[in-house]
Formats: C-alpha cells, sequence, structure tokens
C-alpha cells in the first residue's frame, strides 16, 4: 500500500481531546464576550448568563446583548477551528458536538429542555456562523499553494 496525501488515521484520544479543547474555548470565551458585555451595562454576571434560556431574548437590552455575546463567541470559536482542528471537512462535526453538549448542559441546568424560541434561533444561528466562517478558514489554508524550492541547484 502506498502512502496516501492526509491520510485519516482513526484517533479517539485526538477526537476526545479536541473536544475537550473546543468545549473549553467556547465556555472560556463565551464567559469573556460576556463579561465584556455586562461591564458596558453594569449587570451582574451569573451562570443564567451562559446556561439559562429565558436570558437570551429580543425584549430586554440584557437579551439583546447575550445574543451579540454568543454570536460573537460563534466568531471566535471559528478561530479555534482553524488553529487546533485544521480540517475543513472536520469544523461541522465540532461545531455540532460543542453546540450539543451546551444544549445537555443547559437542560441539566434548567431540568427541562430550552423551551424559548429566541434560544433556539440563536444557537442555530451560531452554528451555521462557527461552522461556516471556521471551515472557509480552514479550506483557505489547505488551499494554499505548497511553496517548492527553487534554490540554486549544487553540483554532483
Amino acid at each position: 500500500m502506498g502512502s496516501h496525501f492526509r491520510s485519516y488515521i482513526w484517533d479517539p484520544v485526538l477526537i476526545l481531546s479536541q473536544i475537550v479543547l473546543m468545549q473549553c474555548i467556547y465556555y472560556s470565551f463565551l464567559g469573556l464576550w460576556l463579561a465584556a458585555v455586562d461591564s458596558l451595562v453594569q449587570t451582574n454576571r451569573s451562570l443564567n448568563q451562559i446556561f439559562s434560556y429565558e436570558v437570551l431574548g429580543f425584549a430586554t437590552m440584557q437579551g439583546r446583548l447575550s445574543m451579540m455575546a454568543f454570536i460573537l463567541n460563534s466568531l471566535t470559536c471559528a478561530l479555534g477551528l482553524l488553529f487546533f482542528i485544521r480540517r475543513g471537512k472536520q469544523c461541522l462535526d465540532f461545531t455540532i458536538t460543542v453546540h450539543f453538549f451546551h444544549m445537555i448542559g443547559c437542560w441539566i441546568y434548567n431540568a427541562q429542555l430550552p423551551a424559548a424560541l429566541s434560544w433556539w434561533l440563536v444557537n442555530v444561528a451560531c452554528m451555521a456562523l462557527m461552522a461556516v466562517i471556521g471551515e472557509y478558514l480552514c479550506m483557505r489554508t489547505e488551499l494554499r499553494a505548497i511553496p517548492v524550492n527553487s534554490g540554486p541547484k549544487s553540483n554532483l
């Protein structure tokens, strides 16, 4: 068997570590974005902003700013996909995995599945942004030209 360009080897430890890393990136940067947004309107920080589906809404200023933090976080996580996943065809998989675990966390935190339409709209929009931008960035680096050394040849 000849070697294949970018052959894929099943490595469950790598995949699990990438999932954990992307979850850490998701919650770390979401916390930073929410802290930045909270500093604009001087509101108290709490886990409700991350896990409570009732906080995300169009009616209040805090709800709209929280939605903005979630959307900015999807852009940050797209950069995480670029730096740590590095494969365009895996971006959608990791994006859905991150948001699936976030939904499970919200479900456990609220003791029920999120019922607000605004929560679902924000998370679907964030999934789309994170996947599309992450895949675009990864594909752009994957399709970069491979430099060929055209320097002087040595005399043999």
